[in-house]
C-alpha cells in the first residue's frame, strides 16, 4: 500500500511539474508577443505621424538646420514652457506642414511678433503652467514679459556707431560691445583708460608664429538696460554719455535674466548704425582683454584661405558643449523643469566672445523666430544651431581664470586674448603690466589647445 502511494505521489509531482513549465512558457511567450507588438506599433506611429516637425535635408535653400532632439521632442518636454513655445513657432515654419512658409526673406519684423504672440495662445495650458512659477520670481517675472522686443533707446552713442566713429577712413575692424549697468561707472572708466581705448590699435604679433604688422581701427559701446536707481544716477549717466560718446541705454530693467534683450536688441541697432564693422567683441565689464593680440588674430583670420565665404559663421571664445540646465535653486543659472528642458546647444561663453559684423546680422534675422530665454550666452548658440554654425573653441578666452599658478609667470598676460574676472583696479594694473613686458614678450605664442584649462566642474 506504501508503495502504491509513493507511486502515485511521484505521478502527481511529474504532472504537476510539467503543467507548471508549460504555463511559464505560455506565459512567456505571451510577453515576447506583446512586446514585438508594441514595438511594431511604435515604428509605425513614428513612420505615420511626425513626433520631430523637421527632417534633416528639407530646406533647401541651406539657410536653416535643423535642431537637436532635445529642441523637438513632443512628448520629452511637453510640459516645460519655453519647449512648448518655441514648438509652436517651428512647426509654423515646417517645410512639410507649411511649405509655403520656407520661404522666409519677404517677412517683416511685425509679421514675426505676431507668430510669437499666437504662440502663446496656441499653449492652451499657458496659465497652468505659468502658475508653477508662483514661487519663482524671477523666472515668473521673465515669463511675464519675454515676448516683448519693443523697448526704445533711451540713450544712443553721440558718434552714431560707438566711441572712435570719427576720423575713419577704413572700415572698422573692431566693436567693442561691454555690457554693463548705470552703477559700474568705475568698471567702464578702467576700460576706456585701459584694453577699451578707441581709434587705430596696432596689432601684436608673436614672431614665433612668423610676425605680422598692421592694425585696425577700433570702437567701444557700452550696453545698458534702465537700473530704475533714480534721476540723479541716470542725469549722471546723460553727462557721461555726452562726454564719452560710448553709451547704448534702452528702457527695460537691467537684470541678469535681461541680458538676451541686450543681445537681441544690440544686433538690431548694429545692423542700423554699423554696417561696416568687420568684428565684434561683447563681453561682460569685469573682464580684461589683451587689444593688441586680439588685433592681430583677427587680422589673421581676414588673411585665412577662402575667409570671404567662411567669415559669415565666424565666432570664437570658450566654447561649452553639452552643457545642461542648472536646477540648484540658489543659483543666479537657476532654470526650473517648467521653463526649459533637455540640454543646452554648444554655445560660446558670455564672458567674452568674438564673431563677425555678417553673423551678428544674421543672428538678428534668425532670432525672431526663436523665443527669447533668461541665460544669454545659450540663447546665442540657440541662434547659432538654427543658421548651421558653430562656434569654434580657443584656449585663449580664460573665461574662468588661469588655471592654478600660470598668472604668476612673466608673461601670462601676453598668452591670452581675455581672462574674466577683474575689478577696475586690477584692470589698470594689468594694463601697465601689459604694457611695461611688451617688448620682453613679443615671442611668447598665445595659449593653444591641449594646454590646461580650468574650467569648474559641472
Amino acid at each position: 500500500m506504501a508503495c502504491f502511494t509513493c507511486r502515485w505521489r511521484s505521478l502527481f509531482i511529474y504532472l504537476c511539474t510539467s503543467c507548471i513549465s508549460l504555463f511559464l512558457l505560455f506565459v512567456y511567450g505571451i510577453m515576447v508577443f506583446c512586446f514585438v507588438l508594441n514595438k511594431l506599433e511604435r515604428s509605425t506611429v513614428v513612420a505615420s505621424s511626425p513626433v520631430r516637425f523637421v527632417a534633416p535635408g528639407t530646406f533647401s535653400n541651406g539657410s536653416f538646420n535643423p535642431l537637436p532632439e532635445t529642441f523637438w521632442s513632443l512628448r520629452r518636454h511637453e510640459d516645460a514652457i519655453w519647449n512648448r513655445l518655441q514648438l509652436s513657432m517651428d512647426r509654423h515654419f515646417n517645410p512639410i506642414l507649411r511649405p509655403r512658409n520656407i520661404k522666409t526673406g519677404s517677412r517683416n519684423r511685425s509679421s514675426y511678433e505676431s507668430l510669437r504672440t499666437q504662440a502663446f495662445s496656441d499653449v492652451t495650458d499657458l496659465a497652468k503652467m505659468r502658475k508653477s512659477f508662483d514661487r519663482l520670481p524671477r523666472i515668473r517675472e521673465f515669463v511675464s514679459h519675454m515676448h516683448r522686443r519693443d523697448y526704445p533707446a533711451l540713450i544712443q552713442p553721440v558718434g552714431g556707431c560707438g566711441a572712435g566713429t570719427t576720423d575713419e577712413r577704413e572700415a572698422p575692424l573692431l566693436l567693442l560691445a561691454i555690457k554693463s549697468t548705470e552703477m559700474n561707472f568705475k568698471n567702464r572708466q578702467a576700460i576706456r583708460q585701459t584694453w577699451g581705448q578707441v581709434g587705430r590699435v596696432a596689432g601684436q604679433w608673436s614672431n614665433r608664429k612668423g610676425g605680422g604688422r598692421g592694425g585696425g581701427h577700433v570702437r567701444r559701446v557700452f550696453l545698458l538696460g534702465n537700473g530704475d536707481a533714480g534721476v540723479r544716477l541716470s542725469e549722471a549717466l546723460q553727462m557721461e554719455s555726452e562726454r564719452h560718446g560710448d553709451v547704448l541705454q534702452w528702457d527695460f530693467r537691467d537684470t541678469f535674466f535681461n541680458l538676451t534683450m541686450k543681445d537681441v536688441l544690440f544686433w538690431s541697432w548694429l545692423s542700423r548704425s554699423c554696417k561696416r564693422t568687420l568684428f565684434v567683441f561683447k563681453g561682460d565689464d569685469d573682464v580684461f582683454v589683451n587689444t593688441p593680440r586680439m588685433v592681430a588674430f583677427l587680422l589673421d583670420q581676414l588673411k585665412k584661405p577662402q575667409a570671404h565665404k567662411t567669415i559669415g559663421d565666424f565666432m570664437t571664445g570658450d566654447v561649452i558643449t553639452a552643457g545642461l540646465a542648472n536646477r540648484v535653486r540658489r543659483s543666479k543659472y537657476f532654470i526650473p523643469y517648467g521653463f526649459y528642458q533637455g540640454v543646452y546647444p554648444m554655445y560660446a561663453g558670455g564672458g567674452g566672445v568674438v564673431y563677425s559684423g555678417l553673423l551678428a546680422r544674421r543672428l538678428l534675422h534668425v532670432s525672431e523666430r526663436v523665443h527669447l530665454f533668461p541665460i544669454d550666452d545659450v540663447y546665442v548658440g540657440m541662434c547659432m544651431v538654427r543658421i548651421n554654425a558653430r562656434p569654434v573653441h580657443h584656449p585663449a578666452f580664460l573665461t574662468f581664470d588661469f588655471p592654478h599658478g600660470e598668472e604668476e609667470k612673466r608673461c601670462s598676460y601676453h598668452t591670452i586674448l581675455l581672462v574674466h574676472k577683474r575689478s577696475p583696479a586690477q584692470i589698470v594694473k594689468l594694463w601697465a603690466r601689459l604694457k611695461m613686458s611688451q617688448a620682453q614678450c613679443r615671442d611668447t605664442p598665445l595659449r593653444r589647445a591641449g594646454e590646461k584649462e580650468n574650467k569648474p566642474e559641472p
